[in-house]
């Protein structure tokens, strides 16, 4: 399917006290509104996604010094990733929401590993500092989710059933 996209220009900081699965989606629901207004006759797609181990919300770490920090305190235990996915039908107003929760264990990991991934991958962008789709999946002992791409940012199964409630069927 043909689709564009656009930089939401959203500042994702969080709220004081404000729990993972609703900032993800409150991010969500602003990043589309905010493309809406570039796009007022388009069906947007918003998404963001929110991660946590043990009470420790894992932004995205910005450099290697913070993944390596992020990644050793998640050795061996058990984070949450919270995908709020958003869409927006610019041209009515009509908001369809979903947090698609993901539990991921990962498995107890060595200085020299987590070394050796983050030179690999440089997931400095992503939240929790582990890339799932690529070699982050060696550090993942396992998943526990609904939805498996909702580990990725973009939970597909909760994304069609929203654009088909948006009266766009993905098969047509």
């Amino acid at each position: 399917m043909p689709f564009d996209c656009a930089d939401p220009q959203t500042d994702e900081s969080f709220l004081p006290e404000e729990v993972p699965a609703a900032a993800a989606l409150r991010l969500a629901e602003t990043k589309a509104r905010n493309v809406a207004l570039r796009y007022p006759q388009a069906l947007i797609v918003g998404a963001d996604q929110v991660a946590s181990c043990e009470g420790m919300r894992l932004d995205k770490p910005g450099n290697h010094e913070n993944a390596v920090r992020q990644l050793t305190a998640m050795s061996g235990r058990t984070a949450s990733f919270e995908t709020g996915v958003v869409v927006l039908d610019a041209i009515s107003g009509k908001l369809g929401t979903r947090v698609v929760g993901c539990r991921v264990t990962f498995r107890s990991l060595s200085a020299p590993q987590i070394e050796r991934y983050l030179r690999l991958e440089q997931p400095y962008d992503c939240a929790g500092s582990a890339k799932a789709e690529g070699l982050g999946i060696t550090l993942i002992e396992r998943i526990e989710t609904e939805d498996p791409t909702s580990l990725i940012g973009l939970p597909l199964i909760a994304l069609t059933g929203l654009l088909a409630d948006a009266g766009f069927s993905v098969l047509g």
